[in-house]
């Protein structure tokens, strides 16, 4: 019978390591740029923010403005998102959007220009094309355009929320004001109809006093009676008053 082999301890990899060989291969991954390359880069910026302000806010409508920035970075997004896509390639000046928001607007085609879109014909036909050396201009056109409208978008909030707190405020001063008003007349009718019942509970109190009075003067009143014992007028209370008596003869002739 053979002995029992004993078990291999297996291999653990902790988290540490993992997290570090992570990160170790996103530095290999993502190449640092240089010291030149990033100066490059921010001037590149600074030159798009340019076109974008005062080259397009500045000549433009705010409205129009906006219009044309929002279809610069569709057609930067479209065409990072789908590079080989021939209908994100180009665009041709003479279709109504694009009229309306690269070309008529000021700055608004010089601002594509610098993405990498050139002019070209093509049967007779003019385009801008893509050309894509110039695929980093486009990110980074495409960033600052959405950096722009993220900031126009936030401002534009703001002023849309402060106008609401203001108009709330509005409402809560006139609401105050109408309900101070509804109460000052809901007290004043009160005060109406107390001063109403006090000045009814007055007189009545007074026209009892009054009939209390009258009733203890009538009782307390001395009675009087008439002279004399009740005897008729012209005649007197003596003997003579009987009737004469007759003579019982007649007298003679």
């Amino acid at each position: 019978m053979s002995s029992p082999t004993p078990s291999q301890p297996s291999a653990t990899i902790s988290s540490d390591a993992l997290a570090e060989a992570a990160e170790r291969r996103t530095r290999l991954a993502t190449p640092q740029l240089t010291a030149a390359q990033l100066a490059a880069e921010h001037e590149r910026r600074q030159k798009f923010r340019r076109l974008i302000d005062p080259g397009i806010t500045r000549p433009n409508a705010k409205e129009r403005a906006l219009s044309s920035l929002k279809t610069l970075l569709a057609i930067s997004e479209n065409l990072l998102r789908e590079p080989d896509n021939p209908k994100f390639q180009q665009f041709k000046p003479t279709n109504t959007i694009i009229k309306r928001d690269l070309v008529d607007p000021k700055g608004a085609l010089e601002f594509a220009i610098e993405l990498g879109f050139r002019p070209e014909v093509h049967n007779f036909q003019p385009y801008y094309t893509f050309h894509p050396q110039h695929i980093e201009d486009l990110r980074t056109g495409a960033a600052v355009l959405k950096e722009h409208l993220d900031l126009e978008n936030e401002k534009q909030e703001r002023a849309e929320r402060a106008k609401k707190n203001e108009k709330d405020a509005r409402e809560a001063a006139a609401a105050k004001v109408k309900l101070a008003y509804i109460d000052d007349r809901r007290t004043k009718i009160l005060k109406d109809e107390l001063e109403k019942e006090q000045r009814a509970a007055r007189a009545l109190a007074a026209a009892d006093r009054a009939a209390v009075q009258a009733t203890r003067e009538e009782s307390e009143a001395p009675e009087t009676s008439m002279p004399g014992s009740g005897h008729i007028l012209g005649l007197t209370s003596t003997d003579d008053d009987a009737p004469p008596a007759y003579d019982n003869h007649r007298d003679s002739d």
